[in-house]
Order: C-alpha cells, then structure tokens, then sequence
C-alpha cells in the first residue's frame, strides 16, 4: 500500500465557508481546516492520510485554549497541513460523529471532553484519541506529552507501520459495533419484547442514586459536578407514581428521593453555577459546592432545568424554586438567546473580554468581581451586606487549584452564602433593609456589568432538539404559572421550526438554522424531543394542531429511525455513509436518552389518540434496553416512567365543557406532578376538530356538556367533574 508521504496535496482553510460560529472561529488558523464533506473524505482516501478530526463547540473553553495554543501556532499547522487531512466539526450539527468517536475514546481511555481530537483512517477508523492537549511553549506541554509530539509520533507510526495502524483501528470499530448491541433482545434468542420490565427496578435505581448522593453540597458526585436534570427529575416524581410503585420503592424512600433532588437545586440556586445578577444557569461546577462554574450556558442545560424547577416548586411551594422557574424561562425567552425568528439560540461562550480595550478573552470575565470593583460600584453599607450575602473576598473566593490558566486570580464568583434573616441579624438590621440593599446591589452591579462588559460571544444556531426540551419546558411553565408570554414563546418556536427546519412535502426536519437550514437532516433526538415538547404545548393549550404535528413527526421518526428487527430508535438515518456505528441511545447523559424519551411520548400519544400500534412500540423500546436497564438502573431514569406505564398503564382524561368546576379541574392539573396520566379537551370552544377524528373514542362526547371521560386500554368510563377531584395531587 502507498505510503502517505508519497502523497502531496496544497490545502487551503475552508472554514469560512461553514455557517456554524464554532468553525468559523477557526478561519484565520494557518492550520488548513477542511469540513466534514464526501470531497474531504474522499481527498484523505485519494493521498492515503490520517484525517486528525477536531469536534468542538462555540462555547467550550478548552476548545479556545487549544486554538489559541496549537492551532494558530504556525509550527503545529504545518505538521497538520504535512501529514494529515484535519477536518474542524461543531459537534451542535454532527452529534452523530461526535458520539462516534467519543465512544471510542471513553472505550479506550476512560474519559472524554471536549475538545475531542482523534486520528482515523481514510476509511474513518479510529485509531488515537484525546481531549485537550497542550501546545507549544505551554507550561503544561513542557511538563508532559505535547501535541506537538502527539502529531510527530502519529505521523511517524502512520508512515512505517500503517499496515498495523489499519488493522487496529477495524478491530476497535468492531468492538465497538458489538458493545453498541449488547443487550439486545435478539442476542438473547428472544424475538419479541416482554410484556414489562419489573418495578423494581425503580427501587434499584433509587438505592444506586442515594449511594452517589452528596449530602452537604447536593448533586451527586464528586468535582466537576453536573445538574443531571434527567435523574433528578425521576427522584422528583419518584412519589407521583402510581400507588404500586410507592409501595415497591416505599414511602419513606420515595421522601428521600424527593429530598435529595430538593436539596440539590437548592445547592444549585445559590451557587455561582446560577448567574446571581442575571438569568440562568452555566454548563456545569468545577467545584463540589457549586461555587465556581465552566461559565459557558447552553440551551439544553437551562431547557432541562425550566421544568426540573417547576417540579420542585409543585412539590414543595417554596419561593426559591418559583423564582428559580421564572429566572430560567426569562433567559429563554429575551435577547440574546431569543431568536428574532422565534426560536431559541444555542449557547452563550465560557469566555470573554474583560474591557471592550482588552485584545484576549479570558475565562468567566463577565461573571467574576473582585471587592474593588464592589466598593467603587455600590455604597458602604451595600458593599457589607452584599460582599458577605456572596462571599466576596478581598483576595478572592476561587481556589487556585481550579484556576489551571491563572485568569482568575483575586476574582470572586458570586455564590449565596447568607439566609436574609441570618444576615440581618448579624448585621442589626431589619430583613426587609437588607433585602432592598441586596437588590439595590444586585441592579447596579448588573448594570454596571451590562454597560462596561462585552457580553460572551452567542452561538445563534436554532437546534431543533434543543428547541424541542425548551418549547416543552415553557409550555408547561406558562400553563402551571399562569404566564401566557411563556406559552406564546413555545409557541413562536414551533412557528419558527415548521416554517424553516421542517419539510412539510416529506414530513422531515432538518437539524440545524443558522442563515438558512442546515444540510444535516434530523436525528432521533430532533424527532423525539420535539414530539415531547409539542404534547406539553397540547396539554397547555388544548390547541390540537400541536398535537396533530406531533403526530405527523412521530410517524416520521418511526419510518426514519425504527428497527422493524430488534426495536427502538437508532439515533442517526439508514444508510448514512459517514457513520460506521449505527447506534441506540439509552442511556441519559447531558441530554436525555433519545429512546427513553421516545418511548414516553408513543406512550403518551397512545393514550392521547387511543393509538395501540404507539403502544406496542413503546414497550418495544423499553424493552429492548432489559439488559442494560436492569445492570444499570441508575443509569436510564428516563426509561423508568416507561417501566411504570408498561406495567401499570396511562390513564388518559378528556375533560369536556367550560364551566366553573371544569375550570378548577384544570387548574389541579396545572399545578400538579401528573405522570402516568394525559389530558385532553373537546368542546364546542376547543380546537379538537382533528383529535376527534384522530380517536375514535372521543367522537360521541357532547361539547355542551359538562363531564370526564377517563380511558385506558380502549375502555372508557363518564364521570362527573366533581367524581374525579383529588386525583391530580
């Protein structure tokens, strides 16, 4: 076979030719950046070279550390320009890859991150992986392995021994493929899904969450910590079930799992990973206490967390948890993250200027305070009270082991400290004193910081997953809030993708906007997330024309992503040529697990539309993950309301009429935590033209009458308004 070096090619930077921010940061590199393209892949075959795959995303820190470090370094490019074919990809638009070959780097080393770098063959096989690795001149690079180095080594390897190279990279693939199918209910000889999983698997789960859980500080490992929405709104629910699942858990346990979730976000609200002066929350804590965050904001992350603080505060009526919903929604739904199109931009950056002067970004600049600017921008007694309410130090409240860069030092993270009446008494005043300088602070200092700071740079890409877990979040908030600005935002979302990422002649979405719809075509979790969002937005507005979407989409996703063989959704499309493991997603992580998430919705529109055929497959999928759900069952809390509903059902409620008990009827629902149950409306004033002829069984229901019609499996029973008071609870 040809050795590489035998292959000469002139390559020029495309980056500016790619309409993601991510790539497009990358365009004044010397490094000769190519897009993920049929013609790079077939360059990369045509001069036998390793392409060195970088995956990142606009608001990920370490991804402009390694940029700054190797990338504009002229040495490093003209390795990469010599001997490889590297390729820059936004992991926001080829999730697909970039969950390929973080596979094989967790497969491989343990770990993962991003950025994540990796060496594959002309035939797309991996061979060596990494995150971030250090550049040149870099004190870390002087201490350790390099990526200069790295790239003389691989180069090196891949023009003596490519023979080797090739053969392991197929056996890794191969190994890869076979984890991908483990647990499969066709690698147990069975070739139809059980009839459920048992429930007690939902105490196993438990028991795998309170053995994690970290009782000082909340969450649920050590630094970093994570919010993990998905877990902590299935220990938020856990209570809700029906009562055979109480009583398989227990009740006791079922507290405390509500109380670990509650104690979490609490943790959460008051710590720097919560923006103290403006809206929502970053990416994650480098620090078991929450205090210090990776300072970039996702839209996922805060999409998540809407609905997670809008269950703690149906649960627990506290204050915070009310404030904490609306503080979420609010980011969401003003500039910059709200599109002038509707939908909702992806992220904010980690990084920024410190001044509108400064020529280079520095990591939290916008967040961070030290007690010089506190003293030049509020009064005296303000600076007392609000330096000691966020923990403000003269030298700094962040410890240097967490400050690998030294740009943080003397900066303060502004993490709650004090309970208002603690402080008041500390200090001698009254609570409401110290409450109005706490706010007169807090506005101030937000302006200041409006005025005088460059904003971090916005990802504005609508990402129609994503926009899915938002669309969702904001319809549920806007109906339990009684916050109709917060339904018309879900709403407009909606609007934005049928109008510009949707195909009404194929029923087909497309992944990404950004100046036009992206060429990438949806993926499960597109298809899924949506359909979860636009039965929320059903169930807020009893506005069928969602539901009727959510319909057309879930067909959609069945024919696109359904494995008619072994069931449950693979994550990317048939015959994708540059995808070499066609995976399944189960497992929650940072967003929810496509197939846990699909199964809930084909659950919930089975019972909506009285449709068996959605049924069916929603045990399908649950039960297709048996094996891994049952060795792992803290790992897939959101396969677990599946479990519940294969086992125990989903009622579905049709409230018909407009009268004053249907109406406080409606408002229990609202303002409940109601799993195992959907809710529709038919009447006269409804928009349930569609759903009528879509179930047959609410076709007969008189619209001028006041009544409930409660269905399961087909078989449904008329009751008086008042006969099903006390259910939602």
């Amino acid at each position: 076979m040809t050795s590489s070096a035998s292959r000469v090619v002139s390559l020029t930077n495309r980056c500016a030719d790619s309409k993601s921010p991510y790539v497009r940061s990358h365009a004044s590199n010397p490094t000769a950046w190519q897009l993920w393209s049929p013609e790079t892949l077939a360059l990369a075959k045509q001069t036998n070279r390793l392409l060195f795959v970088s995956i990142g995303y606009s608001a990920c820190h370490w991804c402009h550390v390694m940029a700054h470090e190797s990338f504009a370094d002229p040495r490093i490019a003209q390795l990469l320009n010599e001997h490889f074919i590297p390729v820059k990809i936004d992991r926001e638009e080829r999730p697909d890859i970039d969950r390929q070959y973080m596979d094989f780097l967790q497969a491989t080393s343990g770990g993962g991150g991003w950025p994540l770098n990796v060496f594959v063959t002309p035939e797309l096989e991996p061979v060596f992986g990494g995150t971030y690795w250090p550049g040149p001149g870099s004190e870390r690079a002087r201490m350790g392995t390099g990526f200069e180095q790295i790239l003389v080594k691989l180069a090196e390897v891949w023009k003596e021994q490519e023979g080797r190279v090739r053969e392991n990279g197929k056996r890794i693939i191969e190994q890869l493929r076979e984890f991908a199918q483990e647990g499969n209910l066709r690698e147990k000889g069975q070739t139809e899904a059980t009839d459920e999983l048992d429930l007690d698997l939902l105490d196993e789960s438990y028991v795998y969450w309170k053995g994690r859980f970290d009782s000082i500080y909340g969450g649920f490992s050590a630094a970093p910590k994570f919010p993990t929405p998905t877990h902590m709104a299935h220990l938020l629910r856990l209570g809700s079930y029906a009562p055979e699942v109480r009583e398989v858990v227990g009740e006791e346990e079922c507290v405390q799992a509500r109380a670990m979730a509650v104690l979490t976000l609490e943790r959460m609200w008051k710590g720097g990973i919560k923006d103290q002066l403006g809206h929502g929350f970053a990416r994650y804590s480098v620090t078991k206490d929450w205090s210090l965050p990776h300072f970039e904001k996702m839209l996922y992350d805060n999409a998540q967390l809407l609905p997670l603080y809008l269950d703690a505060w149906l649960a627990t009526k506290a204050d915070s948890f009310l404030e904490a919903a609306h503080d979420v929604a609010k980011y969401m739904t003003t500039e910059p993250m709200l599109s002038s199109l509707g939908g909702i931009n992806a992220s904010e950056d980690a990084d920024s200027y410190s001044t509108p002067i400064d020529k280079h970004k520095t990591e939290g600049a916008y967040y961070v305070w030290t007690m010089d600017e506190f003293k030049a921008i509020l009064s005296e007694q303000e600076v007392e009270i609000c330096s000691k309410y966020w923990d403000v130090r003269p030298d700094g409240n962040i410890d240097p082991r967490f400050d690998a860069q030294g740009e943080l030092v003397g900066q303060n993270t502004l993490c709650v400290k004090y309970e208002i009446p603690d402080l008041a008494k500390e200090t001698g005043l009254g609570e409401d004193q110290v409450k109005r300088m706490i706010q007169d602070g807090r506005q101030k200092l937000l302006a200041h910081r409006e005025k005088n700071r460059p904003r971090p740079a916005l990802d504005d890409k609508i990402v129609t997953a994503w926009n899915g877990l938002a669309i969702g979040g904001l319809a549920r908030a806007g109906a339990a809030l009684s916050t109709p600005s917060y339904i018309s935002a879900a709403e407009k979302a909606v609007t934005c993708i049928q109008q510009h990422l949707f195909d009404s002649t194929t029923n087909t979405l497309r992944r990404v906007y950004r100046e036009g719809p992206g060429e990438t075509p949806g993926f499960a979790d597109d298809y899924a997330f949506l359909i979860s969002g636009l039965i929320d937005l059903y169930e807020a507005t009893f506005n069928d024309a969602w539901l009727s979407f959510a319909d057309t989409l879930q067909q959609a996703q069945l024919r696109q992503f359904w494995d008619a063989e072994k069931h449950a959704f693979f994550s990317t499309p048939a015959n994708q040529p540059d995808i070499l493991i066609r995976a399944k997603d189960g497992m929650d992580n940072a967003e929810p697990s496509t197939n846990g998430v699909s199964a809930s919705n084909l659950f919930r529109l089975a019972s909506l539309l009285n449709d068996d055929s959605y049924a069916t497959r929603a045990k399908q999928t649950v039960a297709t993950f048996e094996v891994e759900i049952g060795q792992h069952p803290g790992l897939f809390s959101g396969m677990m309301g599946g479990v519940v509903a294969a086992k125990c059902g989903v009622k579905g409620i049709t409230v018909v009429g407009d009268g004053p008990a249907v109406q406080a009827l409606l408002r229990a629902w609202k303002a409940s935590l109601t799993p195992g149950y959907t809710l529709s409306r038919v009447g006269d004033g409804e928009g349930s033209a569609w759903l009528r002829g879509r179930n047959e069984l609410l076709k007969d229901l008189d619209g001028r009458r006041e009544m409930v019609q409660v269905c399961e499996g087909g078989v449904c029973r008329l009751l008086g308004v008042q006969d099903v008071e006390g259910l939602f609870v």
